[in-house]
């Protein structure tokens, strides 16, 4: 097929009212493949929080598309980035998630490698013969060629060529710091995670994490018992929202460069997020407006392989494509470091009531997902039309909002939460697109 024009699966022409992203985007295993190196292999990708590897020798295991990767924080307390492949025979180094440990030790042949990554030992090297050739080379683990970090997220890349992690994520910088600054200490993952596959492309849940249109529908068994909640039945301790309330509310998208997006909504209902009774501690360190952003919902798209959602209880949440049709799901709960046990728990009963698999929300979505790839085979099928809602409103720029607190994204909108704008599904697939064709055509990715 030829892949040389990227309108055929972006249909973007704003001028005409006119945004449509074609089925094969989601189903086609040509561009999977073509996604593997030309999105996730050149754009900066999520790996974990500093706090995952606070001690020295402390790592922490992730992928980027097909690599896997290793984090690690050396005796000097940088952190390293490393591939996570012996270069003895390719074999996996660290099966682990997380650890600590001063060696790093391959199964299949026992050479072991140090926080840093260089090679400190090799078995049986005295009765080896190995020619003067192999010793003149470095048999130390290949570093990733650019980590960084942000507020305590920890960013890295397959390409040498991406911009600086600042640049890169731009604006966006406003929403994450409105988590990372939500405890004086900063921000942490709570012990304990949510890791599952699902069987349909990863882009399904680009699109689910800033989408609010789907929520009355796919979720509808969830009002239900809300309103069972609300005559004090139930788990009441969950503290769940009224989501009667935020129609009239006002609301909205950014669409940032780079790929990256936002929906927000003001909150109807501020004394039911665990960060109220704090709320006198953050005005006072961050300022009236930070402080009542932090109440608001938010939920934040990071491209490619990364979400926050605060619409609830903060969570992060990652993906990695294993397939055209199958995805590998990571779930955590997001909390400010050294949070009142109280607090805590009110964090966690609103977490896992919604977002863990077996909570209200994640069955319902996974569900979904694998419906609509199965309904990507429809032969008759080709652009589908889930991404114009709002697009008659999108401004460019930030709007009011954005104004309001210096943003300045390429485009965004501002309603009533009952438009359920689509807006923030644009600027991912742009980037998705742009990539795409940068790589086809062999041109640079970043300028």
């Amino acid at each position: 097929m030829d892949f040389s024009d990227m309108k055929r699966y972006v249909d973007d022409r704003p001028q005409d009212g006119v945004f449509r992203v074609h089925r094969d985007v989601f189903s086609d295993q040509a561009l999977f493949e073509l996604e593997q190196r030309h999105i996730f292999e050149r754009t900066w990708c999520f790996l974990g929080l500093e706090s995952q590897i606070a001690r020295t020798r402390d790592f922490l295991t992730n992928w980027i598309g097909r690599t896997p990767i290793l984090v690690t924080r050396n005796d000097d307390g940088a952190i390293v980035g490393l591939i996570n492949v012996c270069r003895h025979k390719a074999v996996l180094l660290r099966h682990e998630e997380a650890g600590n440990a001063g060696v790093h030790i391959c199964p299949y042949h026992g050479w072991s490698f140090d926080a840093n990554g260089h090679n400190v030992h090799v078995k049986n090297t005295r009765t080896a013969c190995y020619p003067a050739a192999f010793d003149a080379e470095s048999h130390d683990l290949l570093r990733l060629p650019r980590t960084a970090s942000y507020r305590g997220f920890i960013f890295g890349s397959l390409s040498a060529e991406v911009p600086e992690l600042g640049d890169f994520l731009g604006d966006m910088r406003f929403f994450i710091d409105l988590i990372a600054d939500q405890g004086p200490q900063g921000i942490e993952l709570v012990p304990g995670r949510a890791v599952y596959t699902y069987n349909a492309n990863w882009k399904l849940q680009l699109d689910n994490g800033v989408d609010p249109y789907h929520l009355t529908s796919t979720h509808a068994s969830f009002l239900d018992v809300q309103a069972v909640r609300r005559k004090g039945e139930g788990n009441v301790e969950s503290r769940s929202f009224d989501w009667r309330k935020r129609d009239e509310f006002p609301a909205g998208a950014m669409n940032f460069r780079n790929g990256h997006s936002a929906v927000w909504m003001r909150q109807p209902e501020p004394e039911k997020r665990p960060i109220a009774p704090a709320m006198d501690e953050i005005r006072a360190r961050v300022g009236e407006q930070r402080a009542e952003w932090m109440l608001n919902a938010r939920n934040l798209q990071i491209f490619p392989n990364m979400q926050i959602a605060d619409a609830i209880s903060p969570m992060l949440r990652t993906f990695r494509p294993l397939a055209v049709d199958r995805t590998e799901m990571r779930a955590w709960c997001l909390a400010p470091i050294g949070e009142p046990r109280a607090l805590r728990a009110w964090r966690l009963r609103q977490y896992e009531d919604f977002f863990n698999p077996g909570g209200m929300a994640t069955p319902d979505d996974t569900v979904i997902y694998e419906d609509a790839q199965r309904g990507m085979a429809a032969s008759p099928l080709d652009f589908l039309q889930g991404y114009s809602r709002g697009l008659g409103a999108a401004v460019s720029g930030g709007g009011e909002a954005g104004a309001a607190l210096g943003l300045d994204p390429a485009t965004s909108v501002e309603g009533r939460y009952d438009m359920f704008n689509e807006v923030a599904f644009h600027g991912p697939y742009r980037e998705w697109a742009r990539l795409m064709e940068a790589g086809l055509s062999g041109r640079r990715a970043w300028a």
